[in-house]
């Protein structure tokens, strides 16, 4: 009993070591790393990028000739395969490591187990398993990538309590303050890219980039327009900026082709799409490609008709509402869903699953009062 409370302590450590890669290291998994001799803590790491030293080597150098009889704690399985770098197993080994214990197995079915494996036949001694959900929730991205070859997609929007997204008139700046807008930068840092409709495009002009989170760690996540019949303005800010961070638009087979040829004279990258049979693009195709072409996870930000199509063919993993202190009070403001699936009885409703509440005061109203998020999973089961 000492032995196991002792290992969730240690791999709780390396969790939260995991999640300072968060958003920096796809299209590689977030992992963590400790290495623990005489029940203390001699070497810790992380993995900080794709293509840089994976958790354990970097834990392996920090604790440098203190590894030899040491036990490693890793929230996934140590790679035996050549990448971009070595495989880590080879590292565990020159290292001395006595014991491995391991969050999750690598959900990748063409290595899965493969590490465990070679070490266990190398005498180290491997336990799996250890706070195996808590790893794998930091990586679901990774690992619906892995298992299904489509991203993970989280639909964010901001809301009135009366569940509006914009006026009539599509006016919607802005719905929530300042604290709640910084946050979502965060979310676009933490995922690969950032998709809106033609409509958000033509309401709003957005730019898309993360902005306001982490000063000096800069990061050009994907943005991804879905414009079936190109009506993307060529003076916005989506296309004035696509020569430094990029820019996807899906497109329908009616495209003008012309058109199309000024854009990609500008930066931007196409990607042709067949048309669903209720209108619009084709969604699963559009997740398919953005995952052939690295995206792991997808920020949907709306509008109202884009949100309500990623519901209705059931694509939607994971939410971020954004509920505001305002009641628009107008029966013509633009509801949070657009079109989308028919539902006749409440047991059709989506679930949601492990919802988390977070408030957000405003800066300039210390007594006023806060937005508040929901956030959870749509699926029961996590990846």
């Amino acid at each position: 009993m000492e032995r196991e409370r002792l290992d969730e302590l240690f791999m709780k450590k390396a969790l939260t070591l995991a999640k300072r890669g968060l958003g920096r290291t796809s299209p590689n998994p977030a992992v963590g790393a400790v290495i623990v001799r005489d029940g203390k803590v001699v070497g810790e790491g992380y993995h900080r990028a794709a293509g840089e030293p994976h958790a354990e080597v970097n834990a392996i150098r920090d604790a440098g000739e203190l590894t030899r009889g040491a036990t490693l704690y890793v929230t996934l399985e140590p790679c035996n395969h050549h990448g971009k770098t070595p495989p880590c197993t080879h590292a565990i080994l020159k290292a001395g490591i006595k014991r491995v214990v391991v969050g999750m197995r690598d959900p990748n079915p063409h290595v899965k187990g493969g590490g465990c494996d070679f070490l266990v036949s190398s005498g180290v001694d491997v336990t799996c398993g250890v706070l195996e959900q808590e790893c794998r929730l930091i990586n679901q991205p990774f690992i619906k990538h892995v298992t299904t070859g489509l991203p993970y997609v989280i639909v964010k929007a901001a809301i009135t309590l009366d569940g509006c997204i914009a006026t009539r008139t599509g006016h919607s700046k802005w719905i929530t303050n300042e604290k709640s807008r910084r946050f979502v930068h965060k979310l676009r840092f933490l995922t690969d890219g950032v998709c809106v409709g033609i409509g958000t495009v033509l309401a709003d002009n957005p730019r898309l980039t993360v902005r306001n989170y982490r000063p000096g760690r800069k990061k050009k996540n994907v943005r991804i327009i879905l414009d079936s019949r190109l009506r993307t303005p060529e003076g916005s800010e989506l296309v004035k900026s696509a020569s430094g961070h990029p820019l996807w638009i899906f497109h329908g087979p009616d495209a003008d082709r012309d058109k199309k040829k000024v854009l990609e004279q500008l930066g931007v990258k196409f990607f042709e799409v067949e048309e669903a049979n209720a209108g619009g693009l084709a969604l699963n195709s559009v997740l398919r490609l953005m995952a052939e072409n690295g995206i792991l996870s997808v920020l949907v930000e709306g509008g109202s008709r884009v949100i309500g199509s990623f519901f209705a063919y059931g694509l939607v993993d994971e939410i971020y509402f954004f509920y505001a202190p305002k009641i628009l009070a107008d029966s013509r403001g633009r509801a949070l869903i657009g079109g989308g699936r028919v539902c006749d009885v409440m047991t059709d409703a989506v679930k949601i699953y492990d919802l988390r509440v977070r408030t957000f005061l405003p800066e300039e109203e210390l007594n006023g009062s806060p937005d508040v998020l929901l956030c959870g999973r749509v699926r029961k089961e996590i990846y």
